[in-house]
Order: C-alpha cells, then sequence, then structure tokens
C-alpha cells in the first residue's frame, strides 16, 4: 500500500482537515494500544500513519501561516 501524497490533503476542507487529524491521532492511539498488548499485526500501519498525520499537520500550518500573512 503506497503512502498517501500530500496533494490528497490539500484538496480537504479546513474541517475536514480537522476531523482526519483527529481520527489518525485515535488511530495511532489504537495502534500503539494493539503494540502493547502484542496484538499488533502490521506494523507497517504506524509508519504510514505518521506520515498522513505529518501531512495533515503541515497542510493545517501553511494555511494558518497564510492566513496570518493576509491580516
Amino acid at each position: 500500500m503506497p503512502l498517501p501524497k500530500i496533494s490528497e490533503a490539500r484538496e480537504l476542507s479546513d474541517e475536514r482537515l480537522a476531523e482526519e487529524i483527529l481520527a489518525i491521532k485515535k488511530q495511532l492511539f489504537q495502534l500503539r494500544l494493539q503494540k502493547a498488548t502484542r496484538q499488533l499485526e502490521k506494523p507497517h500501519q504506524f509508519r504510514h500513519a505518521r506520515h498522513r498525520l505529518a501531512q495533515l499537520l503541515t497542510v493545517e500550518n501553511e494555511r494558518k501561516r497564510a492566513a496570518q500573512k493576509e491580516s
């Protein structure tokens, strides 16, 4: 499964972006819980989730900086 593209994250609305960030954070929590209880079957999901979270946070910060720059 390939890593998601940042262009997909840039196409999201602000509300959807916030929802995605929250969902990925919850997913990472669940993955850590599964790892601690030795139920984790696909360890590559950590990398994908962290990568996606970094992309979403980057887009969010870009938008915040652009909004501050305009005002």
